[in-house]
């Protein structure tokens, strides 16, 4: 079989990354520049997280909601941290309709604003809360150096926000999302394990009290965060008079939390587990699993082929038929391969003859001859085994690259090829600073044993940190 023509990992990184993008056909750039557009397969794997993510956001109990793309320049005023924070990267309209607007409109980087304004308007008491709102939307950050899927100007995601009555209620809820809804995502669907923790306050979300972050470790040993659940505390309630009237018949202030992942976690998947044949998609998330090809022409081989399809989606699998016979075998392998389609099953004229097919598999490699009868069963093992095998893999990885260190000097060498782990009560915000001269950062603040620290000051906190997209 030829091989893949593809940069190799271990010679140029980011390369490979757009080789894979461009050659499994998963995005290309826009027409304006930062922008990008998703391909079908791309956004066919994009549709499977979404779908997953949804169902789990619903489950806790938040419903969907639209809210406009445009906001008046003078909602994004009224918070003043926030909006310093995102001020750089504003995109705003000045003219429409062959006029100059009496106001300024911005196109949304994020949507706290909007929605404070109307969570004021429909809270009124406190059996108006917690109210739990989620939107699919796309928003705008303009990027002076963007990366297809890590970083463009405009990108597709979700984003929650919510009221609540106590503090308290508002911490949960951050913490559920960020344990119950993104971090069991990101491990049983991207098959990422990823790391949870606290952000720094120099790396908190604008206006934010505490950001909870999820970090996975991309192959080049670099982070990207893959999500994160933010505490706002009452800064927009104040903001916006989100208020509530209590059951003692006092107006109260409510309490907030935004919450938040986009399309950067294609990135994270096609950097976390792709390999130097291309992409390799988690089984639970493939939206084509098994992907059976004709081998060449022959009686009775489409038909059995067509077989094969049917039984297997008759047991829950997400399969497809490749009859394209005129299109070179090697190359249509190749090309399943750099999709990272978890599991061919190879049926030409000489497998029917022997009643078997060839079963190759992308995620632990390999192939073998299979009696007809058992391909069913064959191909469903192999994707539960795959899944975890993934997850065991980049585990192993991220374990393997992360070094426990005691000094700022050797968390700096450590961040040149993966991450350190360092206490913070040597670290500190004077280190922290230090470290990002270098580009290196405090990903996350994180305890021995994985939970996230209640504060910046609970003994035995870790800083995570590394090199980050």
């Amino acid at each position: 079989m030829p091989k893949t023509v593809l940069t190799p990992q271990s010679e140029d990184f980011p390369r490979w990354y757009q080789d894979v993008i461009a050659k499994a056909e998963l995005a290309d750039n826009g027409p304006v520049r930062g922008t990008m557009v998703i391909r079908p397969y791309g956004y066919a794997i994009w549709e499977r997280m979404q779908a997953d993510m949804d169902r789990r956001i619903k489950e806790a109990g938040a419903r969907n909601a639209y809210f406009p793309l445009f906001i008046p320049e003078s909602y994004l005023s009224r918070e003043a941290e926030h909006v310093e924070g995102f001020s750089p990267e504003l995109a705003v309209v000045t003219h429409a309709g062959g006029k100059e607007l009496e106001e300024k409109v911005v196109v949304r980087p994020t949507s706290e604003t909007v929605i404070g304004e109307y969570m004021a308007k429909w809270t009124q008491s406190y059996r108006d809360l917690p109210l739990l709102l989620n939107q699919w939307a796309n928003v705008v950050r303009w990027e002076l150096r963007p990366r297809i899927f890590l970083r463009t100007s405009e990108f597709l995601w979700q984003e929650g926000h919510t009221a609540h009555a106590t503090e308290e209620d508002a911490r949960l809820y951050a913490k559920r999302i960020h344990e119950d809804v993104y971090a069991a995502f990101m491990r049983e669907m991207l098959a990422m394990p990823v790391v949870l923790g606290r952000k720094t306050a120099r790396e908190r979300f604008a206006g934010a009290t505490n950001t909870l972050a999820l970090e996975g470790m991309m192959r080049d040993g670099k982070a990207l965060q893959m999500g994160t659940s933010h505490e706002l505390g009452q800064n927009f309630a104040r903001a916006f008079d989100i208020d509530y009237l209590s059951e003692q018949g006092r107006q109260e202030t409510c309490w907030t939390t935004s919450w938040g992942t986009s399309t950067r976690m294609v990135g994270g998947l096609i950097m976390g587990h792709g390999d130097d044949r291309g992409l390799r998609v988690p089984p639970r998330l493939a939206p084509v699993q098994a992907l059976v090809m004709v081998v060449k022409e022959g009686e009775g081989v489409i038909e059995a082929a067509r077989q094969v399809v049917a039984d297997l989606v008759a047991r829950g699998v997400r399969a497809e038929l490749d009859a394209r016979v005129d299109t070179p075998f090697g190359r249509r392998a190749v090309d399943a391969e750099l999709k990272g389609i978890p599991v061919r099953v190879e049926i030409g004229p000489r497998d029917l003859a022997e009643g078997s097919a060839t079963v190759a598999r992308r995620i632990v490699g390999g192939k073998s001859s299979v009696p007809l009868g058992a391909v069913v069963d064959t191909v469903t093992g192999a994707l539960e085994e795959d899944q975890d095998a993934m997850y065991a893999a980049a585990l192993a990885h991220r374990e393997a690259n992360t070094t426990s260190v005691a000094t700022l000097e050797d968390a700096a060498e450590a961040a040149r090829t993966g991450w350190a782990t360092i206490p913070w009560s040597t670290l500190g915000p004077e280190g922290e600073a230090t470290l990002a001269e270098s580009a290196v950062t405090v990903r996350c603040l994180t305890m021995p044993d994985g939970t996230v620290p209640a504060s910046e000051d609970a003994d035995g906190v870790l800083a995570v940190v590394g090199r980050a997209y």
